[in-house]
């Protein structure tokens, strides 16, 4: 199996400054999947342990000169260390700029231009048997820089194909998403609400409301978020419930069928926020069908727009303690 590129300045930016950063609060470790149109990074798809976390570029978003082969389909997953991969990328950056009399970093005609990322086996200091690495390579006109970043043995097909059925169904999405465009409201109320409890719960309705509660036998914390955007299946609010509430209109939306509640993880909530590293324009949440998953969908715009970048895409799924409501 082979795989080639050069990254791009855009890339480099990308992974570098915005996804590294937020896919390693999300856990050190991930299964990073190369296909022939994506590069995908994936946190807990197999293992099926705390928050997945989804993050998937077309190869264009990050790359030039892509090539990849391999006998399953020209499909490549592996595990990799992301803060050993984060800081090589930032190594090699810092050094081909010191080597180069460059201290702007990367940009314009830089290093990102000449910055190769491919697939190799080396034999390691004191060893008989070859190790695979994804080493990054640029060279500068006087000058070459090298960093190794060791991964695990590429996945068997099996495990490729356990994969990329884990993958397409962490695809499919709630009937109902409500957005979110301000995360730091979010964020403020988690801050408060680590120190309160273990448990939180999320409802979700048709009108647009999202409502999170955290109880203890001393306290009851809420917050709700009224008439945001909805994608999906929605509904009006009944006249009558309009001033209830927002426990007692909550309640009555999902004996009616228009709410759904889950109760989640304060502290995978609390990491599902860390997102924000990678600067996400807006976020949706949605419940899945039986109550399956508390679904978090960050959205990216084309730079100077209010259009979605298609070429980008990153989501969590958080595991529930009860099976739901509906």
């Amino acid at each position: 199996m082979k795989f080639k590129a050069f990254l791009t300045d855009n890339g480099v930016s990308l992974l570098e400054k915005r996804f590294l950063p937020a896919l390693d609060k999300m856990g050190r470790t991930c299964h990073l999947y190369l296909t022939r149109d994506h590069t995908i990074f994936l946190h807990n798809l197999l293992n099926g342990d705390g928050v997945q976390c989804i993050a998937q570029f077309r190869k264009e978003a990050l790359f030039d000169d892509y090539r990849i082969s391999s006998q399953n389909d020209d499909r490549i997953a592996f595990a990799i260390d992301l803060s050993l991969l984060q800081r090589a990328l930032r190594s090699v950056i810092a050094i081909y700029a010191e080597f180069s009399g460059s201290h702007s970093g990367y940009g314009g005609g830089s290093v990102s231009n000449r910055l190769q990322i491919k697939l190799v086996k080396k034999l390691p200091p004191h060893s008989q048997q070859p190790t695979p690495f994804l080493t990054f390579e640029t060279k500068g006109y006087k000058s070459a820089v090298i960093q190794d970043v060791p991964i695990s043995k590429p996945l068997s097909r099996s495990d490729v194909l356990e994969l990329q059925g884990a993958l397409e169904m962490a695809q499919d999405l709630p009937r109902t998403l409500v957005q979110v465009p301000d995360m730091n409201q979010l964020q403020n109320f988690v801050d408060r609400m680590k120190q309160v409890g273990d448990l939180l719960n999320v409802s979700i309705t048709k009108y647009g409301d999202l409502h999170l509660q955290i109880s203890t036998t001393l306290i009851t914390l809420g917050a709700e978020f009224r008439k945001l955007s909805v994608i999906g299946e929605q509904s009006e609010v009944p006249v009558g419930e309009r001033d209830l509430s927002a426990q007692s209109r909550t309640q009555r939306a999902v004996e009616r069928g228009d709410a759904m509640t889950v109760q989640v993880s304060v502290k995978h909530f609390a990491k599902s926020l860390q997102c924000h590293l990678a600067k996400p324009d807006c976020a949706f949440y949605g419940i899945a069908a039986q109550g399956a998953c508390l679904t978090v969908i960050f959205q990216f715009f084309v730079p100077g727009t209010r259009q979605r970048d298609k070429s980008i895409s990153l989501h969590c799924r958080l595991p529930v303690l009860d099976p739901g409501a509906s």
